[in-house]
């Protein structure tokens, strides 16, 4: 599963925002050189966030967007969100009686995309944008099952 330009070009720039404001209004443009995302793309991505009560603009000169709230308490499923940016792993809607076939019924591994989805859900839910500034962002906590397991992950490192 991949997360699309969408949603991580606006966690990329709340990030940015939330770690140069200081309390002042940061102009896209500013935003759009450092994180090299297209100034245009940036102004779409800004309105929904504006809309979904994330950001605030200020008009005039020195003007541009503040964090509405703090950074401690925006989450990084928010951002994603406000965007329109689903986070599921399946291809049907979460939570659908309809399935993911043709026939509306659920393939076999429906039930482990959809949990897929809802971890994801809850890791982004449990990061906020101060934790991504400082660099705080901490592992994922497994549930109790996997204790004893072997790290599948380790081989790759």
């Amino acid at each position: 599963m991949k997360l699309s330009t969408k949603g991580r070009y606006a966690v990329m720039a709340m990030v940015d925002l939330a770690a140069t404001s200081d309390g002042q209004p940061v102009a896209l443009a500013d935003i759009a050189e450092r994180q090299e995302i297209s100034l245009s793309y940036l102004e779409q991505l800004f309105a929904k966030l504006r809309r979904g009560g994330l950001v605030r603009s200020v008009r005039g000169p020195g003007g541009g967007y503040l964090l509405a709230r703090p950074a401690a308490e925006t989450r990084v499923s928010d951002v994603i969100l406000a965007v329109d940016e689903p986070i599921r792993a399946t291809r049907c809607a979460p939570g659908s009686p309809a399935g993911c076939k043709g026939n509306k019924s659920r393939c076999a591994t429906h039930d482990l995309w959809e949990e897929l989805g809802n971890q994801i859900h809850l890791y982004l839910g449990s990061v906020s944008l101060q934790d991504v500034v400082t660099r705080q962002v901490r592992p994922a906590m497994f549930p109790a099952a996997m204790a004893g397991k072997p790290n599948l992950g380790a081989a790759a490192e």
